[in-house]
């Protein structure tokens, strides 16, 4: 049941073809084969939650995402999203049957769930081992079985965030968990690090047209992105071209760790570290209009509240010319769900933001397009994406993560 991505058989030549010399270089055949190995563990991952959030049962007859997660006696708030994920996703592998629609009306299923779709089950759940993939993963890649860590977590937790017996963000981040999260958000696991390479690459090249300046950094997290730049930097001698980094985190476990990871890892860099919640003014953590020649953010702006309000911010804080760079997953194709969406659903933070049409019609992950007609509309210019997905999604979709740069208009 391995998929061709998983496989390996594809994609290669393509990237070969579609991407210049240092994007292939970190989009290198062990990675790609390495993404593939986990769209098929969640994907398997994703079966067995059907059946253990009592789905299975449910999809015997007909029914929207909406009336088959009450049919299992899911808390209908905390499992909407969720539940139209797991369903549009085994309804793409064949598993499950869309009984109305088409391929088309799949982000109405995912995005608001229970729209126009219905999904049926007309014949028994198969059961893939997940095992399997994993050990197939440890043989080809160990240092990505952090993010394997992960999704086996989420999967536990899922059956019981769906019932409504605990919330997402208790669950997901309980103390016991925060060891998982480590791991994956590290620069040592190639499936998460990716998103910082290719965010430093592009952060090095604005800085460089710039002549540097000063940074602010949001969502820092624990300090992988910030690590990988400063690498990035000292790598192409332009270390000393950053004049002072604002290195920030909402959440104050998190910013701890990661100030304390940076200091002594970067002992001498010019960085300071502050809380800054991307849903506030930046007034409130200090930042002057106008002071910030680079705006700098890995994973995180997905999770605005107000993705509105947060460009605003953005923009204000930047410098005539100043430029946002963002690495972000992405949705190659607006209407279809990608497999990160798994390890984030339970969040409430991320399924439900405030939503803006047309360019942020439901919660997670945007589409390339989404993306840049958002900054459009915001204020910003020369929106510019790397990889180019548009590109590259009908010949190589497994292709999720992308660069997003605009310049302050």
């Amino acid at each position: 049941m391995t998929s061709g991505a998983a496989s390996g058989t594809t994609g290669g030549a393509d990237l070969d073809r579609l991407l210049s010399p240092a994007l292939r270089a970190i989009f290198d055949d062990r990675f790609v084969r390495s993404c593939g190995l986990f769209e098929e563990y969640i994907r398997r991952l994703a079966i067995r939650l059907v059946r253990d959030a009592g789905l299975e049962q449910a999809a015997r007859e007909p029914g929207t995402a909406d009336e088959l997660a009450a049919r299992a006696g899911l808390d209908p708030s905390r499992s909407k999203v969720p539940v139209a994920w797991l369903l549009s996703t085994l309804a793409a592998s064949g598993v499950l049957t869309r009984a109305e629609g088409d391929d088309a009306s799949a982000v109405e299923a995912t995005d608001h769930a229970g729209g126009g779709d219905r999904f049926v089950l007309a014949a028994p759940l198969p059961e893939p081992d997940a095992a399997v993939i994993a050990h197939e993963q440890e043989a080809h890649d160990p240092a990505c079985l952090a993010s394997y860590r992960l999704a086996d977590r989420v999967a536990a937790l899922s059956p019981d965030v769906l019932r409504g017996r605990v919330n997402g963000e208790e669950a997901l981040f309980a103390p016991d968990q925060f060891s998982a999260w480590i791991d994956y958000f590290s620069n040592d696991n190639p499936l998460y690090a990716v998103s910082n390479r290719i965010g430093a690459l592009a952060a090095e090249r604005s800085l460089s047209r710039a002549g540097g300046g000063t940074v602010l950094e949001i969502g820092g997290g624990l300090g992988s992105a910030t690590a990988a730049l400063f690498d990035r930097l000292a790598a192409t001698g332009r270390a000393a071209s950053i004049a002072a980094y604002r290195f920030t985190e909402a959440a104050p476990s998190f910013l701890r760790r990661g100030q304390r990871g940076l200091a002594a890892r970067l002992p001498g860099a010019p960085i300071t570290a502050a809380r800054l919640d991307m849903d506030r003014p930046f007034a409130e953590a200090g930042i002057e209009p106008g002071s910030v020649t680079l705006v700098y953010g890995v994973n995180t702006l997905h999770v605005a509240r107000d993705l509105e309000l947060t460009f605003a911010e953005i923009r204000r804080a930047l410098a005539p010319g100043g430029t946002l760079v963002l690495s972000e997953c992405v949705r190659p194709f607006a209407d279809r769900p990608i497999y990160v969406e798994f390890l984030f659903n339970l969040l409430e933070s991320f399924r439900s933001p405030r939503l803006v049409d047309p360019w942020r019609p439901h919660g997670g992950f945007l589409s390339p397009e989404q993306w840049a007609a958002g900054l459009v509309a915001c204020g910003f210019r020369d929106v510019a994406v790397e990889p180019d997905i548009a590109r590259l999604r009908d010949r190589v979709p497994a292709c999720v993560i992308a660069s997003i740069s605009a310049v302050r208009g």
